[in-house]
């Protein structure tokens, strides 16, 4: 014989259900918030590695500049080197421009140090709507920051640091002869600075 359902006991256990299937909901929708400002938090980290990176690389560019236009006083190059050089142009506009590339905006953007950069940022959009309240007016913020290593050994000659022969610049094991009557091949930026973000 087929036992029947009872029906109290069915109508006991359809909100049990709904409950259940509620919780699971909930569930699921504080998953996509919690996805959400993950996606948006990346998007930021991403902007501000960027744009630090960016203007880094910028000031680097530039300090090789310095180095080449003072090849023949290689008393000089230890502080090109160490990024001791007067009036060199800001370079936090080339962060601007890779905050904007990467839907973003610079917040702060300085020297971290003769030889760094810091920046901070805020995503163009906001978090958007979700279950957790007040997150449509929220906007990810991240901040970075790179640093300028001098990947180059030399030494100085003795007596007059001017003279005919120059020191063999050794870049990331690259051994450089520098000829003064020939100097149309020298390193590139790349070669002389290495540019990371900062651990």
């Amino acid at each position: 014989m087929i036992p029947r359902l009872n029906r109290s006991d069915s109508g006991q256990a359809f909100p049990i259900y709904i409950t259940v299937v509620a919780g699971l909901l909930f569930l699921a929708f504080a998953y996509l918030a919690v996805g959400q400002a993950a996606t948006n938090r990346n998007g930021a980290q991403t902007a501000a590695d960027a744009a630090v990176l960016a203007a880094a690389q910028e000031t680097r560019d530039q300090l090789a500049g310095e180095w080449a236009e003072n090849v023949e006083n290689p008393a000089s190059w230890q502080e090109i080197f160490d990024g001791v050089v007067p009036g060199l142009d800001d370079t936090c506009w080339r962060a601007d421009q890779l905050a904007a590339l990467n839907d973003a905006q610079i917040d702060a953007c300085a020297l971290d140090g003769p030889l760094g950069y810091r920046v901070e940022v805020t995503v163009d959009e906001p978090v958007g709507d979700s279950i957790v309240p007040g997150t449509e007016s929220k906007y990810a913020r991240a901040s970075a920051i790179a640093v300028i290593e001098p990947s180059c050994a030399f030494e100085l000659p003795e007596g007059d640091t001017e003279a005919d022969v120059l020191p063999k610049l050794t870049c990331k094991d690259q051994d450089w002869e520098l000829d003064p009557e020939d100097l149309s091949e020298l390193p590139e930026p790349q070669d002389l600075f290495d540019v990371h973000l900062a651990d």
